[in-house]
């Protein structure tokens, strides 16, 4: 039997060990014919992607992806194989889930949202298809369905970690994280090294005021992953908050060094240089944060503000206006109005 026939019998029972070492096998072939000039084909590729789907292997079906859907003629050679595919075994959950999956990664997201709820329909033990339905309905913004989407994945797999941290950020978002602090943990107890996990885990209990808490998970998050810039500003806004502002800027220089382009950090090392009274160098930050975030409005207001102090008062209204413009916060927006009217008066 070729590949394509017992990856497709491999796929109808259900086996996805068998599907996953088949794929392996076939496109080891494939790379090691490809040195003499034998075109790859997408089918292989397409194979293993599914499987690191259903595994959780984001980074490695990204990959497998590349090879499999990015040039029209492969899109179009694994379209006419899941349509067979189909057409052949239309009352398999597992063949529709296969064809979900390949709309779903071919730009035809809702499309697959049908073959998804069929695979559902025709096995409803099964938490893949739960599980990339919530995604389908996260992604367009229906966030009640996909929660319902992940808790149904999480009740049918307990283990399923991805569908656990999608449902806790979305519980997150809507402020309920009595909801989201439980998936946090429990994803952490199924894989304590998900650097992941501990830092979400860190941004929900610090909004719930738990800062030592959320210093802990912080450091745990960097033990696993020590050059992540984001997790440097993140720990540091958590030692701003309790005041310990040189610990605070310790890491927001942490990030800019991992990542000299790190626009939040350079502005709140500019907010607490300023605050010092050491208007130069905060200045010099917050041009570094437009430089590399035209858009934050933060960094706007407070170069105006340094402006402001070296008696700059025509570039730092330019700055306060701009800053006005691009901030959404309301309460934020009136504070650089304050400043704006009350600066401009005194220049008059």
């Amino acid at each position: 039997m070729s590949y394509v026939d017992t990856i497709e019998a491999a796929i109808v029972r259900g086996d996805w060990v068998a599907v996953h070492q088949q794929a392996r096998t076939w496109t080891g072939e494939l790379e090691g014919a490809a040195v003499s000039g034998q075109p790859l084909d997408p089918r292989a590729y397409f194979a293993l992607n599914v499987v690191q789907l259903l595994q959780g292997e984001v980074r490695e079906a990204w990959k497998s992806h590349a090879k499999a859907l990015q040039e029209a003629a492969d899109v179009a050679a694994v379209r006419v194989w899941t349509e067979a595919l189909l057409a052949r075994h239309p009352t398999n959950a597992g063949v529709q889930l296969v064809v979900g999956l390949f709309l779903a990664q071919s730009g035809q997201s809702e499309q697959s949202v049908d073959r998804y709820k069929e695979a559902v329909r025709l096995d409803a033990h099964v938490p893949h298809p739960h599980y990339f339905l919530a995604q389908i309905h996260e992604r367009a913004g229906r966030q009640e369905m996909a929660i319902k989407g992940y808790r149904e994945t999480v009740k049918l797999d307990p283990s399923h970690t991805l569908a656990r941290t999608n449902l806790g950020v979305l519980y997150q978002e809507q402020g309920r994280l009595e909801m989201a602090i439980p998936q946090y943990r429990e994803v952490i107890k199924l894989s304590p090294d998900d650097a992941v996990a501990h830092a979400n885990l860190a941004c929900a209990l610090a909004e719930q005021g738990k800062l030592e808490s959320a210093l802990l998970e912080y450091k745990d998050a960097l033990r696993l992953k020590p050059d992540d810039a984001e997790l440097h500003f993140a720990l540091g806004g958590v030692y701003e908050n309790k005041g310990r502002l040189e610990l605070a800027m310790s890491e927001y220089v942490e990030a800019t060094r991992i990542d000299p382009g790190f626009a939040p950090a350079e502005t709140a090392m500019g907010w607490l240089l300023f605050n010092k009274g050491k208007t130069g160098l905060a200045s010099e930050a917050f041009t570094r944060a437009i430089k590399g975030n035209p858009g934050d409005a933060s960094a706007y207001f407070g170069l105006g503000r340094a402006y402001a102090q070296e008696g700059k008062l025509e570039a730092a209204m330019e700055h306060y206006t701009q800053a006005i413009k691009l901030e959404q916060d309301p309460a934020k927006k009136s504070s650089i109005m304050n400043h704006l009217v009350k600066e401009g008066n005194l220049e008059g």
